[in-house]
């Protein structure tokens, strides 16, 4: 069905105002999948908090136009599936990286996290990126565990001093 000229706008506008707040974006051919599958992917993606858009390339182009993924816009061929995480950098990439070690229908073309493209091969890389909990928690370790190891280190002196005396 052929969608009217409002319409169209009016799907420019959503994409847009989604990909203004996003971190990044992962674009995939998802060509082979079945309506399951892409119902299944869309719930991991909601859990995940990950807006997943199918939209023609021509509007999506559009939509990303003045925004941080501009660039992407020359990768857009074929049926894509577009997912855009918020602050979560690794989100999007996350959802599609899993989702496809069982559909191997799926397949990312492009990614972005903010400054220019990354091709397929940087997916693993970026669905690696730790979640804000685990970098807040993995800075705060590294805080406090030179401390902890200071603690450590002067008890121990303490001792051997008390065991020689």
């Amino acid at each position: 069905m052929a969608l009217k000229i409002e319409d169209k706008k009016a799907v420019v506008e959503e994409v847009s105002a989604i990909a203004a707040e996003a971190g990044s974006l992962v674009a995939a051919e998802y060509r082979g999948l079945t309506v399951e599958q892409l119902t299944e992917l869309r719930s991991k993606a909601r859990e995940a908090n990950v807006s997943i858009r199918v939209v023609k390339n021509t509007l999506i182009r559009r939509a990303v136009a003045g925004t941080k993924f501009e660039d992407m816009a020359d990768t857009f061929s074929g049926p894509l599936i577009f997912a855009f995480s918020g602050e979560e950098l690794g989100n999007a990439a996350r959802v599609f990286k899993d989702f496809a070690k069982t559909n191997e229908a799926l397949v990312v073309k492009s990614l972005s996290i903010g400054d220019g493209v990354l091709d397929a091969g940087q997916l693993s890389a970026i669905a690696a990126l730790p979640t804000y909990d685990e970098a807040l928690s993995k800075l705060l370790y590294v805080m406090k565990e030179p401390v902890a190891k200071l603690a450590r280190g002067l008890v121990a002196v303490k001792e051997q001093k008390e065991e020689a005396a």
